[in-house]
């Protein structure tokens, strides 16, 4: 038996997620075979469940936080946890929209007691959900969540959680029950909305944690749904994987309101089902489109995009008999050394003299001389992006397969190498790389040639500066010294790996020293190192 709370404490928060991912368990498989909205990969239930999974996680490791004491945790404390959870964890379209509802429900339960503070939780969270959502669509879960909300609303004035929870439980069923009306592709599968059945789970495991009682009436689905195959060939994405976007993006991001701002408008343009939750400068990132790159590059030029996750839609039914491909990856290099590694890896170079960019008429021809069907081109800067569009698009005319990897730096361009795995598909072996450069940041540290303002500063010429993903973050006297201030600044934020790229002149002690740098003070954390050779800057740097 739950514990019995007529208000939502920090136990109740607790039971209702353990009864929450109980009642997602059983119901998974269900969930998932009903997706056919926004996309049919059958995975809702999943992403529901992983989702659910890692908030109550998080509520877990805040009540064990407290077990050496007497006391529980607050409930501010628990709904926090809750909320955070379910973002870090959030997976796909609906896991995604789940933890902005319980983000949404956290800014009101962690304001303290009240009556009417369930009510006005589930009215912060539908609309919160709808701001989310680029392009609300109706006879999906946010109609479901806005017609809890109303329900709870319509409940009696100081009615407690129970009965405030029992009204959004009856009226996210009638509103789930009443999806396929509302939306075509439903209907044509005889289906209710994944993703909204998903929410009534959710808010039947509420009312239990409350009330100490299942909901009266439990959610059954239809006995006979139509099968999926049998939808109308106007469903998306159900028989025709041509029908949308090619992958769903979904990364953590931390960036500043301003640069989640224009990063929306950017991914809108791009793809469609964008959905942007959080706040406070963490985020969750969702969207579906056709060039997964441009979209992990537009979550750099708006912070830290990390967790990166592609997933290529119906690549087992795209891919399932591949015809046998010569493939070749083309990558820019800084340096002679640097070319001669990306060489030993099977890569065709160009090289990018210092103040002299290729050109796209450049990289064509290293293109050509790939002699493949398909190629991965890697320009590893930023100011080479156009450029390689442009030399990737003439490619693209004499019938060579190209993909564009937006990196922007070496160490970018290394990590995507090291994950290449020329046997496997085309589209998996994109993703792969991109995911692997999104997840680097990259850093550079060069010679200042006059006295200038910077983001750390003014420099004097012959100052070292530390560029930190192509802005100056330390002004310092000394390669070493330098180094070892930016690596600390890169890696306060997490990693698992370190990439040092020395060009010619920096003495071979140094890579040793900051070896020895990050071994002492970052255990977890191992290290590569790379010669640049001739051109290359004093010290390139890569933490992924």
């Amino acid at each position: 038996m739950p514990q019995i709370a007529d208000d939502l404490d920090a136990v109740a928060v607790r039971t209702w997620c353990s009864l929450t991912l109980d009642a997602l368990g059983r119901e998974r498989e269900a969930i998932d075979a009903i997706n056919v909205y926004p996309v049919a990969d059958g995975d809702t239930g999943t992403n529901l469940y992983l989702t659910v999974e890692s908030a109550a996680a998080a509520v877990e490791a805040v009540f064990a936080a407290h077990e050496t004491g007497t006391s529980v945790p607050s409930t501010a404390d628990a709904v926090r946890a809750m909320a955070h959870g379910a973002l870090i964890g959030a997976r796909g379209n609906s896991g995604t929209i789940l933890a902005q509802l319980l983000r949404g429900m956290a800014q009101v339960l962690a304001e303290g007691a009240g009556t009417d503070r369930l009510r006005l939780a589930l009215t912060r969270a539908a609309a919160a959900a709808r701001e989310a959502v680029a392009h609300p669509v109706e006879g999906t879960v946010l109609t479901v969540a806005t017609a809890a909300a109303e329900a709870a609303g319509r409940a009696a004035a100081g009615a407690g959680a129970a009965t405030v929870a029992r009204a959004a439980y009856e009226g996210a069923r009638t509103a789930l029950e009443a999806t396929p009306g509302q939306l075509a592709v439903l209907g044509r599968a005889g289906v209710v909305d994944a993703g909204g059945r998903g929410l009534v789970a959710v808010l039947g495991a509420l009312v239990e944690a409350v009330s100490g009682r299942v909901p009266d009436r439990v959610y059954e689905a239809p006995a006979s749904p139509v099968p999926l195959a049998a939808a109308d060939g106007d469903c998306p994405a159900a028989d025709d994987p041509e029908g949308g976007p090619a992958f769903e993006v979904i990364y953590l991001l931390e960036a500043r309101d301003e640069a989640v701002a224009r990063l929306r408008t950017r991914l809108d343009s791009l793809g469609d089902s964008l959905v942007v939750v959080g706040g406070d400068g963490l985020w969750n990132v969702h969207v579906h489109v056709d060039d997964a790159g441009a979209a992990v590059e537009a979550g750099v030029e708006a912070g830290r995009p990390y967790r990166i996750r592609i997933t290529h839609f119906a690549a087992d039914r795209v891919h399932a008999r591949p015809e046998p491909a010569q493939r070749a990856v083309v990558v820019v290099v800084p340096g002679d050394g640097l070319g001669g590694v990306c060489a030993e890896a099977g890569a065709t170079t160009v090289l990018a003299r210092p103040g002299e960019p290729p050109a796209s008429g450049e990289l064509v021809d290293a293109i050509r001389r790939a002699h493949a069907r398909e190629v991965v081109l890697l320009p590893n800067d930023g100011d080479l992006r156009h450029t390689a569009a442009a030399a990737a698009e003439q490619a693209r005319a004499e019938g060579i397969r190209v993909a564009l990897i937006p990196t922007r730096a070496a160490v970018q361009g290394i990590a995507a190498l090291a994950v290449h795995e020329p046997d496997r598909s085309f589209d998996e072996d994109v993703v792969a790389m991109t995911a692997a450069a999104g997840a680097t940041r990259y850093a550079e540290l060069a010679v200042a040639e006059r006295q200038s303002w910077t983001m750390a500063g003014i420099c004097q010429a012959g100052d070292i500066l530390g560029l930190i993903d192509g802005d100056v973050a330390v002004i310092g006297e000394s390669v070493p010294a330098t180094a070892r201030k930016v690596l600390d600044r890169m890696l306060a934020a997490g990693g698992e790996l370190v990439t040092l790229v020395l060009g010619e002149d920096v003495p071979e002690e140094l890579s040793g020293a900051l070896e020895e740098h990050v071994r002492e003070g970052y255990l977890a954390v191992d290290t590569v190192v790379y010669s640049g050779g001739h051109q290359c800057a004093p010290l390139l740097i890569g933490v992924e």
